[in-house]
This record gives C-alpha cells, sequence and structure tokens, in this order.
C-alpha cells in the first residue's frame, strides 16, 4: 500500500524543516507506483490555502483550516444484459472552518479563485462571531504535528482510465454467464466507482494532498415462482473495496468472479427447495461475508465517541457503550480483540490523513474482551483525557462539515493458530453455517439486533448437510460476543464494508470496511422469518 508510514506508527518517519518561526512541519517523501491526477494539481490549490488562511488570521482566528475536495462517480446499471443506467457525476469545491474565541465557524463555496477563498474565510469567521453566545464548551483541539505531503491508495488500474463500453461489456460478459443458467430468471449487475481527491491546508502549517479510489461491483440472479407468486435470489459476495479496475476484471487473484458465478445457480436453486429453519437457541458459524456487517452495526457505531457521550444521537444516535464503562465493560469474550484501522491496505476508511490533517493509525478499541478505546477526532480525543485524536474526521462534501466518522473497525484472527472455517464446523454437532449479508436491524443504542444472510447451511456432527431457508439471529451486543467460543486464523480473515454508512444532520455517507475471521458462537437465538412475518 502506498502509505508514508507504517501501520503502527503514529508519525512518518519524516524530515523535519520549520517554517512560519517555530511551526515544525514534516515533509514526507513517499514511493507510490501512482501518482494524482494532473488535473487536480492544476488547481489553485495553494493560492487557495494562502488567501483563506491569511484572511482567517487577520479576522481573529486562532485556527483556520481549508480543504478542497472533489469527488468522481459513476455508476453503472445492467438489468438482464441491458444497460439500465450510467450515471456520472462530479462534486468539486472548498471549505474552510475557523476556531474563533473556542467556538467553530464553517463556510464553503464552488468557484476556486484567491478571492472567493478570502471571502469564505472572513464568512467563517462571522458564523464563528455569531455563533459564540450559543457555545457552551469552548473548542480544544488535539496537538498533531504539521505534514508537508502526497498520499495515493493501493489500486493498479484507474477505473476512470477504463473506457465506458469496455466496463459495460465486463458486466454484460459476467451477467451472461448467470442467465445462461437453468432457473435463473433475471439477473442485475452494477459497478459503482469512486474517485476521491483533497487537498488540506492549516494554520499550523500542514499541506497534504491526497487521493483515493474504491468501487463496488455486484451480480444477482433472480428465480420466479409464478404459481406461487414468489421469488428468491443470490448475489455475488465480493465486498466493496478500496482497489482499482482490476478488482472487477479478477487480475492478481483480487477476486474469482469466474468460480463465483458458476456456482450461484445451483446455490440459488437449491436453496429454493432448502427447508424452513427452526427457531431456538443455536450453534452458530459465521462466514466473515456475513459477520463484517455485525462488527459494522454492533461495535463500530457503538465505539463511535460522539454517540457514546450523546452528542450524536438524533440520527440512530447514542451507544450502550459509555466512556464511564471504559476498561470495564466486559463486550464479549477474552478471545475477543477489535481494532480501529485507518491504514489496512485496500480499506474503504483508509487514508494518509483525515480531514483535520491527523496521520493514520491503528489503535485498540476491545481488547481480550475488555472496551478500552473509541473513535476520536482532534475535538473529542481531550474530552477523553488522550493528547492526541486517532484520525477520525471525514466530510462527504466540500459543502459539509468534517465530523467523527468510522475507521475500519476489525475483528483479530486467532493470532497463535491459523484455525479454518472448516475446524470451527467441526466443533459443532448441530447448527447452522451462515454466509453472505442481507438484511439487519438495531436499536439506536446499537445493543438489541437481528441479521439475516445470503446462504445458511445445517451443520449436523460437524459437517455441512444443505441449505436452510428463513433464517435470522438475533441477540444483544454483549450476549452475542460472549458466546464466541472461538474465531479463525488469519486465513479466514476478510474486508468487507459498504459505501453507504449515513450519518449526522444534514446526511453524510460514508465508506468503511471491516475485516474479520469465520467465528463459532454458541446458544444464538435463531428467529425464523417466515414465521415472524405472519406466513
Amino acid at each position: 500500500m502506498h502509505t508514508v508510514q507504517s501501520r503502527t506508527a503514529c508519525i512518518p518517519g519524516p524530515r523535519r524543516t520549520v517554517a512560519d518561526g517555530a511551526t515544525s512541519v514534516f515533509t514526507v517523501t513517499t514511493a507510490t507506483s501512482r501518482d494524482v491526477d494532473a488535473e487536480f494539481l492544476a488547481l489553485p490549490l495553494s493560492l487557495l490555502a494562502d488567501a483563506a488562511l491569511s484572511t482567517a488570521r487577520v479576522a481573529g482566528a486562532e485556527h483556520a483550516d481549508l480543504r478542497v475536495h472533489r469527488l468522481v462517480t459513476q455508476s453503472i446499471r445492467l438489468r438482464d444484459g441491458r444497460v439500465e443506467s450510467i450515471t456520472n457525476a462530479t462534486d468539486l469545491g472548498f471549505a474552510v472552518r475557523v476556531i474563533v474565541d473556542g467556538t467553530w465557524g464553517f463556510a464553503s463555496h464552488a468557484a476556486l479563485t484567491p478571492d472567493t477563498a478570502a471571502e469564505v474565510a472572513t464568512r467563517a469567521v462571522t458564523v464563528a462571531k455569531t455563533l459564540r453566545a450559543l457555545n457552551r464548551e469552548r473548542v480544544e483541539l488535539a496537538a498533531e504535528p504539521a505534514y508537508d505531503t502526497t498520499w495515493v491508495s493501493d489500486y493498479a488500474v484507474d477505473p476512470f482510465d477504463v473506457p465506458t463500453a469496455d466496463k459495460v461489456a465486463l458486466l454484460q460478459d459476467y451477467s451472461g454467464r448467470l442467465s445462461a443458467a437453468d432457473g435463473v430468471d433475471h439477473v442485475t449487475g452494477s459497478v459503482l466507482q469512486v474517485k476521491e481527491q483533497t487537498f488540506y491546508a492549516d494554520t499550523a502549517g500542514s499541506r497534504i494532498t491526497q487521493q483515493r479510489v474504491r468501487l463496488h461491483p455486484q451480480f444477482e440472479a433472480v428465480t420466479v415462482d409464478p404459481a406461487a407468486g414468489a421469488f428468491e435470489t443470490m448475489r455475488t459476495l465480493a465486498p466493496p473495496a478500496g482497489r482499482g479496475w482490476e478488482y472487477v476484471t479478477g487480475a492478481d487473484e483480487t477476486w474469482d468472479w469466474g468460480g463465483e458465478l458458476a456456482q450461484i445457480p445451483a446455490w440459488l436453486a437449491e436453496k429454493v427447495k432448502a427447508p424452513s429453519a427452526i427457531a431456538g437457541p443455536t450453534d452458530l458459524v459465521i462466514d466473515p461475508t456475513n459477520l463484517w456487517l455485525t462488527i459494522h452495526e454492533s461495535i463500530g457505531h457503538a465505539t463511535e465517541y460522539d454517540r457514546a457521550i450523546g452528542y450524536e444521537s438524533a440520527y440512530a444516535g447514542t451507544s450502550f457503550a459509555t466512556p464511564d464503562q471504559l476498561g470495564t465493560l466486559k463486550y464479549g469474550t477474552p478471545i475477543m480483540h477489535v481494532t480501529g484501522d485507518r491504514t489496512v491496505e485496500h480499506g474503504l476508511a483508509t487514508v494518509g490523513y483525515d480531514d483535520e490533517g491527523v496521520a493514520g493509525q491503528q489503535w485498540d478499541l476491545v481488547r481480550d474482551g475488555i472496551l478500552v478505546g473509541y473513535q476520536l477526532d482532534r475535538v473529542f480525543a481531550p474530552r477523553l483525557g488522550l493528547s492526541r485524536s486517532n484520525g477520525c474526521s471525514y466530510a462527504d462534501s466540500p459543502h459539509h462539515v468534517p465530523i467523527q466518522r468510522m475507521a475500519n473497525v476489525s475483528l483479530q484472527p486467532d493470532p497463535v493458530r491459523d484455525t479454518s472455517t472448516e475446524e470451527l464446523i467441526s466443533r459443532v454437532d448441530d447448527g447452522i453455517y451462515i454466509v453472505g449479508d442481507r438484511s439487519w436491524s438495531i436499536d439506536m443504542q446499537r445493543y438489541n439486533f437481528q441479521f439475516t444472510g445470503q446462504r445458511f447451511f445445517r451443520i449436523r456432527n460437524g459437517r455441512l448437510d444443505g441449505q436452510l431457508r428463513d433464517v435470522a439471529y438475533q441477540a444483544t451486543t454483549t450476549d452475542f460476543w460472549g458466546a464466541m467460543e472461538a474465531v479463525g486464523g488469519a486465513s479466514t480473515w476478510q474486508l468487507g464494508g459498504a459505501f453507504n454508512c449515513g450519518k449526522a444532520q444534514p446526511g453524510q455517507v460514508a465508506a468503511v470496511s471491516h475485516g474479520c475471521p469465520s467465528i463459532l458462537v454458541r446458544g444464538i437465538n435463531i428467529l425464523n422469518t417466515r414465521t415472524e412475518a405472519g406466513q
């Protein structure tokens, strides 16, 4: 991965220079296989920064930062091999944040000129001064070194360099493989591609340019029973990833599209005829393709510090994992080790630096089954008594305020043995193996939840014994993780994730990955979804 630091280092190994008197600036030289697009670098980035930051200083700001943000997206969607939609969009603009007398001010604009930057900075200062009378808690930022650097995410082929016609042809090829199979009545195929570019500068001396690429390919087969008025679906399990077009082609063993597409029709046919699940306490082996979403909802959101203190409560906010329980809350069994990570290779939330100029890091959230940490930005770190943010600030648009957002939150594999999924299954006499995600539900405190999946296999005497239908598992967060008997080894560990994690008002969307191994949990309550629906 083309980072400017190792996964465990808090600060890169830099060459230190001095600018603006006593301000220390870390100049980092990176060796990357890709460069930031010339089109973005041609924007007047430094001129905007100079105009905005100098104006903010003169107007009385004790801190100011500027963020130029360019988001390029393309979405291609096919139904039954025909193009249903192709959508291209570009969002470009800049924002200025200031702190005046301990109060935030924010303003943004789409016109990238130095004069506009100065005007926006003045407006941000005016906003801060206006809001000062309403501010009940002075804003204090955790310290962070200044950086002068460029960071580019790890991808081989820029999807925006691939002709759209070639992309459509590949999606049609994959869709055709499913459509040709007996029992498949309809097929949808899609790929969402994003290139995100940012330039960050602040009054401490940072100048950070970044570019990252991510995409999500997906195919779904549908079988219809006209007589019964029913249908069933089965989709691919390839997660969204911080990769390039090589991921969609399957180059360098990034994903075995041919193998998965060949198996889906048979899985779908078996699922249609599978018996319905029996409700009650059941031992489960859960595949990473399903477990990532449980981690996202029950750990990822629960350990966001703004939720934990009640600051974020309107948009499905708050958390049962409150700070008074830090260091004592038994989240799960002693084998549970969960990290927050902004550096994992190909992670959707992986960055070199966050939207407050904080270098990417990895840290513990749950260790030995105990809650030991939170996800933080530069404002919330001091409130928890910490001297440094762990780099969890992000805004999804130049016209949105950066807020505390989720890192790549991951369950670590067995550090001693490379326990296989098959070995976990062999420990179960009567249970269910769950693969792939589907629907979910969880309360605002991230405590009571219910999850379903794509495929469910009955386990008898340590072996898989055909599929089941109508399965959902239900628990409280601590009961579920407290029932985890074993975790798989490194060979079972896989990144899952989503493009559409929502938060805040006005709403913002962020992409985030979650790595995990397969796990074995005992005695989890299974619901029969057909019975629960009154059918």
